[in-house]
């Protein structure tokens, strides 16, 4: 199928102050995408758009807020719609968490993904628009110092699979993907769970990092992100990105 043209198109990201969002974010408007940045952090975001330009509108906002996300569906109607959004987990094992630590992230990253996919089901978005979930590798091997962090990324695999299926079902030609990053020490929040998972080895992180390749970077994230959104081809459910690219999952 044909490269769609991002051009002139609206971009929303959530989470778009820093880390992959930002890399994101960046990446999409340099291909003419208008994007909308969804982040709490005002001030990083008119920083995001001093850098980028007028083409950026930031909106200072708590993505896993429900209202939030039926509110700027409707009002921007995103043809690529990015949901990075999330918290950083405390790094302890499952017996120094308690239920509120544990399931942080089922109530900020879980929660956005599914309030804003559920908005763009329900509008519905337009024909050819593509919503891209940022998952994780935990989800496929598990991150035993992050409490529910690694399920919850696993379920924000089975929330798109499931909208893609109800895409395909009721014919609205919107593409659902999820991306699961491996870990990386070029954000902020990898850098923190490289730390923890070197310190608990006993090593260095350096030491921790040897053998594992190249370390993934928002750059590299938000190019991938674009050829997810541009290309029609990439149709299937989940891939995994790391710094050689993306290769489907399953």
């Amino acid at each position: 199928m044909p490269i769609q043209e991002l051009t002139g198109t609206t971009a929303l990201v959530t989470g778009a102050s820093r880390g992959f969002g930002r890399g994101v974010a960046t990446a999409l408007s340099a291909v003419g995408a208008d994007v909308v940045a969804v982040a709490r952090d005002r001030g990083s975001l008119e920083e995001l758009r001093a850098q980028l330009g007028d083409t950026v509108i930031p909106v200072v906002a708590d993505a896993a807020d429900p209202v939030v996300a039926g509110r700027l569906v409707e009002e921007y109607r995103p043809r690529t719609l990015v949901l990075n959004a999330g918290a950083s987990p405390l790094a302890r094992p499952l017996q120094q968490h308690t239920w509120e630590t544990f399931s942080r992230n089922w109530e900020v990253d879980v929660r956005q993904v599914f309030n804003w996919t559920r908005e763009s089901l329900l509008r519905p978005l337009d024909p050819g628009s593509v919503v891209i979930a940022f998952s994780s590798g935990a989800a496929l091997g598990g991150s035993p110092l992050s409490g529910g962090y690694a399920g919850a990324k696993a379920t924000i695999r089975f929330i798109i699979s499931y909208a893609a299926g109800e895409s395909e079902r009721d014919a609205l030609g919107i593409r659902f993907v999820s991306v699961l990053p491996t870990l990386t020490p070029a954000t902020d929040l990898g850098a923190s769970g490289v730390a923890s998972y070197a310190a608990r080895q006993g090593v260095d992180v350096a030491t921790f990092l040897q053998g594992r390749g190249p370390a993934l970077t928002p750059e590299q994230v938000g190019k991938s992100i674009v050829a997810l959104a541009t290309d029609p081809d990439h149709d299937r459910p989940a891939y995994l990105l790391n710094a050689d690219g993306l290769s489907q999952v399953g």
